[in-house]
């Protein structure tokens, strides 16, 4: 079963206003997964609603089980957030509270058997909402190496990107197509120095994850998600975000920063169109990360970023485009 990071943070930070066990608010968790802040959150405060969306089925089945206890206050969509976020259901109130948890759940490098993990022997697909686009499989058996080479260093700040995809078009032209991870997997071994081969990181790690990111579009759906979400939110109301790399942090930041400023219109802009005022209150100035206990007991969440807002006021185009993001 998934573990949760920050779960005691994100209940500090992103608690219901008034009465903790009277306040009546919706809960928007817009990464569910296997359920486990949905749930937390659901016993902490009894008079909140969630409603979780995801846009794998099949993990959605399995917090559907493990939310069943909650049944009349839980309520499940499936859909990618940045498509959620960009249509709001007309059926729903706004939300009080918005969570966004960036990470991968435990049950797709476990369970899932779409070639997340380098540790097992499973078909090369990596795609979150399956059958939904191109898989992994798709990308390394398609694109030129220079492709390969960009995705490697971007999204994995893999140094030896250029290496490892030429590694890839050679195995690939030779075997007739890669398409299992354990194949991706000893390719990238086997393409690193010895002395690479050692280190505390596996050396298709970095890999690995680039092309989950490149399969899913994880960075290019954040930006619109973020703001569509916080344009949905109810003023007042806490928005939070975990995540567990550089880049997707990165534009977390910015974003959040550029709601916290009194304006944020270009230079070049004759007069003020973004309206002058904050729309935001930044909660967390540094990011929120996990403790050293925490650490010690769920090894994933040692990359862990919580960063949290307030809503004050809605924010216009000029904060998403304005800024980078």
């Amino acid at each position: 079963m998934h573990t949760p990071v920050l779960r005691d943070e994100c209940l500090s930070y992103l608690s219901p206003d008034g009465e903790p066990y009277e306040s009546q608010a919706l809960l928007i968790d817009s990464t569910l997964g296997e359920g486990g802040h949905t749930a937390a959150f659901l016993a902490a405060f009894p008079g909140l609603t969630v409603v979780g969306v995801d846009a794998d089925e099949q993990i959605l089945r399995r917090a559907q089980e493990r939310l069943a206890a909650f049944t009349g206050r839980v309520f499940f969509y499936h859909d990618w957030f940045d498509a959620f976020y960009a249509s709001y259901p007309d059926a729903l109130s706004r939300p009080d509270i918005i969570l966004f948890d960036l990470g991968i759940s435990l049950f797709h490098y476990e369970r899932s058997q779409r070639g997340f993990s380098f540790r097992y022997n499973e078909p090369l697909d990596m795609r979150l909402a399956v059958s939904a686009g191109p898989s992994a499989s798709d990308m390394v058996n398609t694109l030129r190496a220079d492709e390969l080479a960009d995705i490697i260093y971007a999204y994995g700040g893999e140094k030896l990107s250029r290496r490892i995809a030429r590694a890839i078009v050679t195995a690939r032209t030779q075997s007739g197509g890669i398409t299992s991870s354990r194949a991706l997997a000893d390719i990238i071994y086997d393409a690193v120095p010895v002395s690479y081969r050692h280190a505390a990181l596996h050396p298709a790690t970095r890999t690995f994850q680039a092309f989950r990111i490149a399969v899913n579009g994880e960075l290019r759906r954040l930006p619109a998600a973020l703001h569509n979400a916080f344009s949905v939110l109810n003023c007042g109301g806490k928005m939070g975000v975990i995540t567990f790399h550089s880049l997707e942090d990165a534009i977390v930041k910015r974003y959040f920063r550029a709601l916290g400023k009194q304006c944020v219109c270009p230079p070049e802009y004759a007069s003020c169109l973004c309206g002058g005022a904050p729309c935001a209150e930044v909660i967390t100035h540094k990011p929120v990360t996990p403790s050293a206990a925490e650490c010690a007991q769920n090894a994933p969440s040692r990359s862990a970023k919580l960063r949290v807002v307030k809503k004050l006021r809605q924010p216009t185009a000029i904060h998403m485009m304005g800024t980078g993001v």
